[in-house]
């Protein structure tokens, strides 16, 4: 799958089983007709039925979060299967809105030593997540060299299981975030909801508290940060210093990386005045790459609106949709 939106969830589940915490994975393995989630969708239930992430719009959870509990209190891999396809929920009064069959796997992570590891890896983007799960238990995971191997009592799976079970995740996408502004406190935080990794370059003190919101922040200037960001081979960059000597740097910095999505804020104005005082080669370099202004027209003036349209954006060039 090319989008990760679950690395939240999997931070969480990390935690989890580093403290041994009786937590279950939820996690979907396949999917037929229409379905809130795909194959790879996953949610996290703890004690007391504590939850993050969601396998449906809410209907199907309270089901899912009982079975989650047995498995935690086993310690033992189950399996569900929710079949919402046939006309008879229509008349019966549990039709729930989607026509389609789930196939989850209810992973205990008391019972998988090595998880944190795991997902420390995928969240450093060393490679895809990687889990084979059979129906006697065998569970084996892995993240580029880095692998894992399982094997807990299991219930039989409610589905004809013969073969390996497969899902794979792909490493959370990244986003080099060059200057904080207004939009900030909302644009961080809804990329991070939707599964990027955010690395904040900064140092001016006035904006240091939005650090808080980043996995990690860079303060320093533009052109010192560059070849960090791009030895970390990331995805995309936003320049949004608010500052035009600043931008200038960062733009200039980025034109000699490989980073794909460059994203500038502000009026097309502001761009050819920033353009040109960068290089001709640096300037040919940003062409093809350079989205500005920066945002989807969706309408709307301030801080909020911005950050809305920077994130719709990005999700939707990381889905491969046209913009």
């Amino acid at each position: 799958m090319r989008m990760s939106s679950h690395a939240h969830i999997l931070e969480h589940s990390a935690h989890a089983a580093a403290d041994a915490q009786p937590a279950v994975l939820a996690l979907v393995i396949d999917t037929k007709g229409s379905t809130y989630v795909r194959a790879g969708g996953m949610a996290l239930f703890g004690p007391a039925q504590q939850q993050r992430g969601w396998l449906s719009g809410g209907c199907l959870e309270p089901e899912i979060a009982e079975r989650a509990a047995e498995a935690g209190r086993d310690g033992q891999l189950a399996w569900m299967e929710i079949d919402t396809r046939d006309d008879e929920d229509l008349f019966a009064g549990s039709a729930l809105g989607c026509r389609g069959r789930l196939r989850i796997a209810l992973i205990p992570l008391q019972r998988t030593p090595g998880w944190a590891e795991l997902v420390q890896a995928w969240r450093q983007r060393q490679g895809e997540l990687r889990l084979q799960l059979q129906a006697d238990g065998a569970l084996a995971a892995s993240v580029g060299d880095q692998r894992q191997r399982w094997r807990m009592s299991a219930s039989p799976p409610p589905w004809p299981a013969t073969a390996t079970m497969q899902v794979s995740i792909a490493p959370p996408p990244a986003v080099a975030v060059f200057g904080a502004g207004p939009e900030t406190p909302l644009l961080l935080p809804l990329l991070r909801q939707s599964g990027w990794m955010i690395r904040l370059i900064e140092r001016r003190p006035r904006w240091l508290p939005m650090r808080d919101a980043a996995d990690d922040t860079i303060e320093a200037t533009p052109a010192s940060a560059a070849k960090a960001v791009a030895d970390d081979r990331f995805d995309a960059a936003l320049v949004m210093h608010h500052h035009f000597e600043l931008d200038r740097e960062a733009l200039a910095s980025l034109a000699d990386t490989a980073i794909p999505f460059v994203g500038l804020l502000g009026p097309p104005r502001r761009r050819d005045d920033l353009f040109r005082l960068l290089a001709p080669a640096a300037r040919e370099r940003l062409l093809a790459r350079l989205r500005s202004p920066v945002g989807l027209d969706l309408g709307g003036h301030g801080p909020e609106a911005i950050a809305l349209s920077i994130a719709a954006q990005l999700q939707a060039w990381r889905n491969g949709r046209p913009l």
